[in-house]
């Protein structure tokens, strides 16, 4: 996806390499991603990628050109001991310098846009974040599991743009009595958000890594994108992304239009019923079959509510059909039962850059069973119609369920 660039020293003393990522568009705003201590290896192109997908121009420099050019290492542990001496001999003032120098590159790049910058550093990078925030003139910088950051909260002052960091709880090269130390320091300010992720260790965002944790790397990377949204974009408007995906599926129902909306490997998850699919092929052969083409013709989406965020929506609505075809995605192996259905549904929908990346879809399928006659209500803490009905008008009575209501009457 992306290509090697040169760049000049700022010294004079020659030029060093980047990795360099262009969004599908060809053009964004610019942003320097700061490597781990392992070089520009397979793992920091990667995260180069994915924030071009993002809509970023991104560039990945060597900041260790000055002691070996081309460094690339992979995760043994003969690699590890290269990597910390490397990290160890590096001149910290110069990388800094090596990142300002990168900026300028990307300025002077026709794919970049906007004046403001950003800036997105891992591990050694993380630690760079910190001092790229209060040396340079970045507008925001992110920092993953930085080290070393409470030896140098001298130079909090000088912090102008936003500053992104997230920690490890279990990190022991940034434990609890240093974190206290930076939020004590950093936390006040208004322009310095402080995150730590609680159970997971150093390195919790590399994908693939020994300490990967999904969670926290999904939330760490939604908070950085959002930070640098704010600062430098680009700006979507995700509310009629989604509408013209959901026209494609509900009421032109076309589904290479529909793929046509996503990212290239998305997914879809409707969650009570663990259907959809994963990654292009998957996706489409079930839009194709088993969704966009089988639904009931009377189906449509009520909206109730929509929150829109930084890089993703959250749709509240409630869904009405009748049950005259077979629903593979909600009520797979079962035959139409003719029977009219109302039911509130949540849908998570995750963007990357212009593109769907995923749907995480919720209901209550007791409701729906009730509703087609499958399931005996009587009894059990489940209700039909009127899940949809009070989600409507709340005025509608509460706690029907609940046999013991009546008795708190006079309490």
């Amino acid at each position: 996806m992306g290509k090697m660039m040169k760049v000049q020293a700022s010294d004079g003393s020659g030029s060093f390499s980047g990795y360099l990522a262009l969004p599908a568009s060809g053009k964004g705003p610019g942003v320097v991603i700061g490597q781990e201590i392992f070089g520009i290896n397979a793992n920091m192109r990667e995260v180069a990628d994915l924030y071009a997908e993002e809509g970023y121009v991104a560039l990945v420099p060597d900041l260790f050109w000055r002691l070996e050019p081309g460094v690339d290492l992979g995760y043994t542990e003969a690699d590890f001991a290269r990597a910390i001496d490397l990290f160890q001999r590096l001149d910290i003032d110069k990388a800094v310098e090596d990142i300002d120098a990168s900026f300028k590159a990307l300025r002077e790049l026709p794919e970049v846009e906007a004046s403001g910058l950003g800036y997105v550093g891992f591990c050694m990078g993380g630690k760079l974040a910190y001092l790229t925030a209060t040396r340079t003139d970045v507008a925001c910088a992110v920092g993953y599991y930085g080290m070393g950051i409470e030896h140098l909260l001298d130079e909090a002052e000088r912090i102008k743009g936003h500053l992104v960091l997230h920690f490890a709880e279990q990190d022991g090269y940034c434990d609890a009595n240093a974190r206290a130390l930076i939020s004590q320091r950093l936390g006040a300010r208004p322009n310095v958000e402080i995150y730590t992720y609680p159970e997971v260790d150093h390195a919790f965002a590399r994908h693939g890594g020994m300490h990967y944790n999904k969670p926290a790397a999904l939330m760490a990377h939604q908070r950085s994108i959002a930070a640098l949204r704010q600062a430098i974009g680009p700006h979507y408007n995700l509310s009629a992304l989604w509408e013209k995906h959901i026209e494609f599926e509900f009421a032109v129902r076309d589904v290479p239009a529909t793929m046509a909306t996503m990212v290239a490997e998305p997914y879809v998850n409707h969650i009570p019923t663990m259907t959809g699919g994963v990654g292009y092929r998957e996706l489409s052969r079930f839009y194709q079959n088993h969704f966009v083409h089988a639904n009931p013709p009377d189906m449509k989406l009520v909206p109730i509510s929509r929150t829109v965020g930084a890089t993703q929506i959250v749709d509240e609505f409630v869904m009405c059909f009748t049950h005259t075809s077979e629903i593979d995605w909600m009520l797979p192996n079962v035959a139409p039962t003719g029977k009219y259905v109302e039911i509130p549904m949540l849908g998570v929908i995750k963007f990357r850059g212009d593109k769907l990346c995923h749907e995480h879809i919720y209901w209550d399928q007791a409701s729906v069973l009730v509703q087609i006659g499958l399931l005996d209500p009587t009894g059990l803490p489940v209700a039909g119609v009127e899940t949809a009905r009070k989600l409507l008008d709340e005025q509608l009575p509460s706690n029907t369920l609940m046999g013991k209501w009546a008795d708190s009457a006079e309490r």
